[in-house]
């Protein structure tokens, strides 16, 4: 069978939406509940609790912020440089790998790599550090 250029094309850019629609509703999916319990891998370092930094940043009111932007936080340069704002699809990849994300970053956490728990913990930091 013979395609021709035009057709494989118009069969990618129909596929296109679709597999974004299927890759997308991980994160909006994700259980609170969850992610809850993963934090507790996070609480070591961090801490919900508005100008209360730890080890890392405190995480009140991440959603929506700019990267390295708490006065009181000692952040690295690597991170002051990264022009990140925290959402969904940022928390998402920096969670996979932060090393990549951001090289030069100090977090030593070395990376979540199953998609359902991070999609999990970013539902649950949704919630619980919004101000």
């Amino acid at each position: 069978m013979k395609f021709s250029r035009n057709r494989v094309w118009g069969w990618v850019l129909a596929a296109v939406p679709a597999l974004m629609l299927a890759a997308g509703p991980a994160l909006a999916d994700g259980d609170a509940a969850a992610g809850e319990k993963l934090f507790v891998k996070c609480k070591t370092c961090h801490t919900l609790e508005a100008g209360k930094n730890k080890v890392g940043p405190s995480l009140a009111g991440l959603m929506g912020r700019a990267a390295a932007s708490l006065a009181d936080f000692n952040y690295s340069d690597a991170m002051k440089a990264s022009g990140l704002t925290w959402d969904e699809t940022t928390l998402n990849e920096y969670l996979a790998d932060p090393k990549g994300k951001v090289p030069g970053n100090k977090m030593v956490f070395p990376g979540m790599k199953k998609d359902e728990d991070r999609a999990n913990l970013i539902a649950y930091l949704k919630t619980a550090t919004a101000q």
